[in-house]
């Protein structure tokens, strides 16, 4: 499988999972798909709640996805929002992801229709805190 294929897998993941949020309140559905470091494939959707603050986003649940299948490192990661706008991870799913992921982590932003932007996770969270601050 290509570079670019496998881009287009993970981003195709992101777009599918996206489907199966479960968003009543916002109205405003995310999916995302890690790889994780041997390659696998982990998909998440955010999930609402009625006490709002409850409610957990696309990001976290494929990381919680990846763990429970044993992985541990994010390789790569693709995230698919709607509207108009770029749908980047929040400031929270930022450092759950760093928490994974190297600061030259690719993460793919897409919408509906595909691919919109690609980043160096380092340039949406610059000078972070990470586990190797603690070594």
């Amino acid at each position: 499988m290509t570079a670019s294929d496998r881009d287009n897998e993970l981003i195709d993941a992101a777009i599918a999972v996206r489907e199966r949020a479960y968003a009543p309140y916002s109205k405003f559905h995310v999916g995302a798909a890690i790889r994780d470091e041997v390659g696998r494939l982990h998909i998440g959707a955010n999930v609402e709640n009625a006490a709002y603050p409850q409610g957990q986003c696309a990001e976290a649940s494929a990381i919680g996805a990846m763990i429970a299948a044993g992985g541990r490192r994010i390789t790569e990661i693709a995230v698919a929002g709607g509207g108009d706008g770029l749908c980047t991870p929040c400031g929270g799913c930022r450092q759950r992801i760093r928490e994974f992921a190297a600061t030259d982590l690719r993460i793919h932003i897409c919408g509906p229709e595909g691919h919109r932007e690609s980043f160096a996770f380092g340039s949406l969270l610059p000078q972070s805190f990470g586990p190797d601050n603690l070594d």
